[in-house]
């Protein structure tokens, strides 16, 4: 729990001891509650959460998990058919205990776990209890004997309603508290999102309740898991189809950082920097992780450039400029028949355009630029500005942010600036040291806000720069040239080292 912060501790316990309130009339007055059925439920729901922790079941032969923990979601909808409230929540608790945990620390998120679920189902039995549901299910009451086609489609509807309100309502609410997430980007989609696999597990639930029901009894019910382990397995295969997503990038860009030792590091820096400003943007959860491959993959057209002029010492001439210039268009092609990336290939193809036009490959202006790849290069920029590598020190973080907005709307969308600021002064920045250093740790940000007396920055600025310099435009030992360029209102003079530095702090050719 110490890795928790202490409002999400508070607000975990308040949700346990809701979930105890709950459940506490069944406990207090035991002759009214139907232990038997409550009790096979609860052991069924446990059974159904095991497979997920065994190593046998629980994983194919390359790892995966076929069987998720809360996969079984129908054995908590039937309990809130069949059994009274306080019954019902306590059919959640063993299972959700026992199932699998993947992120520490294991103790709490169980405790959460079960006390959502717990929650959860007592909603899902109150509501069906509402609409007539013990009745619709042919409970004896107004003669019915056997469930009420279709009007009992009403109740379970209603329940399996309640049962994702809630789900949904406490998942976003912990992100906020745990996470400190913007509340509309926590609870951004998530409904939606989740509305139809909860009415299907909320028919299969109505079929178990009324299997359960019928004259053949609670072992009938068993035979609607066969098809949820079923769905269970296709959900996992998509799993496995996404983390062999995964796998891939990650074996691209350690093939680029393998070849442009300067930059290692970057690209995970700047897909992560990509999701905060998709975030503070409100931008939906899966064009999110797209964005997140952009920001990962954006340099991974630097395969198809020379390593000599990747790792060149001295200024860059213009031939190795436009060689450089090219890796755009290079990583558009190597990655445009990869389906799953989507939107990203567009922010790998313009992350150097300029929102004045000046930018390449194609020179695009304004709106014309994808909004993945506006977001790309004010991650790429501020990340380069605030890396400290083998050959140069990185800039404060408040430097590089004011550099992204002196040019923002020239250079950057300043939409996007903005964001990236947000988030800084939300979550703060971390820079890691890069395998090619050696001294000069990176130290932990402050939140972003701007300090009075020093630098809002996460590297000691023991290495100074000439005022107004941009990125790459650092002291160095190496050669270097003096260079001044002005675009709108981007005036950059400085020293410029191997990379070239463009207006606003982006090397355009030059390492980055």
């Amino acid at each position: 729990m110490r890795a928790i912060p202490g409002a999400a501790r508070a607000y975990i316990l308040v949700t346990a001891l809701c979930a105890a309130a709950c459940v506490q009339p069944a406990l207090r007055d035991p002759g009214s509650t139907p232990w038997l059925a409550a009790g096979l439920l609860a052991v069924l729901y446990a059974l159904c959460e095991l497979p997920a922790r065994c190593r046998v079941l629980g994983r194919s032969l390359n790892g995966s998990v076929p069987v998720a923990a809360g996969s079984f979601f129908p054995v908590l909808l039937a309990a809130a058919l069949l059994l009274p409230p306080a019954a019902a929540a306590l059919v959640a608790v063993p299972g959700a205990l026992l199932g699998r945990i993947e992120q520490r620390p294991r103790s709490a998120r169980r405790i959460w776990r079960a006390a959502q679920l717990a929650l959860a189902t007592w909603a899902a039995s109150r509501a069906q209890a509402v609409f007539g549901g013990p009745v619709a299910l042919g409970g004896g009451g107004y003669g019915l004997t056997v469930p009420d086609f279709p009007y009992v489609l009403l109740p379970a509807g209603a329940a399996a309603l309640a049962f994702c309100l809630v789900v949904t309502a406490l998942d976003g609410s912990i992100l906020v508290v745990a996470e400190r997430m913007d509340p509309r980007t926590a609870w951004r989609g998530l409904l939606a999102s989740s509305l139809a696999p909860h009415a299907a597990h909320g028919l299969a639930g109505l079929m178990m309740a009324v299997l359960w029901r019928s004259p053949y009894g609670p072992l009938s019910a068993l035979l609607v898991l066969l098809p949820m382990y079923i769905s269970c397995w296709v959900f996992a295969q998509y799993h496995r189809e996404r983390a062999a997503h995964q796998a891939t990038i990650r074996a691209l860009v350690q093939a680029v950082d393998i070849k442009d030792t300067y930059t290692r590091g970057h690209s995970e820096r700047v897909g992560h920097a990509s999701v905060l400003i998709a975030r503070e943007m409100g931008m939906e959860r899966e064009r999110i992780e797209v964005l997140r491959f952009a920001g990962i993959l954006h340099d991974v057209g630097k395969l198809g450039v020379p390593t000599r002029v990747l790792r060149k010492d001295g200024p860059l001439t213009p031939e190795e400029r436009r060689v450089i210039e090219l890796h755009p268009e290079y990583g558009h092609e190597m990655v445009r028949g990869i389906a799953f990336l989507g939107e990203a290939r567009g922010a790998i193809l313009h992350h150097h355009e300029r929102l004045d036009g000046s930018g390449y490959p194609y020179g695009l202006a304004g709106d014309r630029i994808p909004e993945f790849a506006r977001v790309v290069a004010v991650a790429d920029a501020f990340d380069a500005m605030t890396s400290t590598r083998s050959y140069r020190r990185g800039r404060p973080v408040a430097t590089a942010v004011a550099e992204l907005e002196r040019c923002a709307g020239t250079q950057f969308d300043p939409a996007m600036v903005r964001a990236l600021v947000r988030a800084l002064d939300r979550h703060g920045w971390r820079t890691a040291v890069t395998a090619d250093e050696e001294t000069a740790p990176s130290t932990p940000s402050a939140p972003a806000s701007p300090p009075a007396p020093g630098p809002r920055g996460n590297v000691p600025s023991a290495r100074t720069t000439e005022p107004g310099a941009a990125a790459g435009a650092y002291r160095t030992a190496g050669p270097r040239t003096t260079e001044t360029r002005t675009t709108g209102t981007c005036t950059t003079t400085g020293t410029r080292a191997p990379d070239t530095g463009a207006p606003g702090g982006v090397p355009r050719g030059g390492r980055r």
